[in-house]
């Protein structure tokens, strides 16, 4: 990523500029299932007073079901889509502390999506 030039100033060269703070990361949380991500994740968020996500929570609100039945009636695969769909649209949030499932990072794309737009960590 390639940062734009400078904004001219007014200032004289041996007077600092201000700078400007960059916007602060959001952090995606990966891992095996029950190895404590939403737990970890709540706490992180405290201090950051980051909000707190969590992939699979949101796509339970969105469908209405538990996990469980949607692997059930669409299968892993149907699930999977699911997921990429909510990853897509939660890693966009700022200020975000993101529990993802235990298999979020199996696709190609979910992983590309995580490691661009936050920091990811197992």
């Amino acid at each position: 990523m390639s940062l734009p030039p400078p904004a001219p100033t007014d200032a004289p060269a041996d007077e600092p500029m201000a700078a400007e703070a960059a916007p602060a990361p959001s952090v995606f949380l990966v891992g095996p299932m029950g190895s404590g991500k939403t737990a970890v994740g709540r706490l992180l968020a405290r201090p950051l007073r980051y909000r707190f996500l969590d992939s699979d929570a949101e796509i339970e609100s969105r469908t209405g079901v538990d996990i469980a039945y949607i692997f059930e009636k669409e299968g892993e695969a149907g699930f999977r889509v699911r997921e990429r769909d909510a990853l897509e649209d939660l890693t966009r949030r700022a200020r975000t502390v993101l529990a993802t499932g235990g298999g979020a990072i199996l696709l190609p794309e979910n992983r590309a999506v995580l490691a661009t737009r936050g920091v990811v960590s197992a």
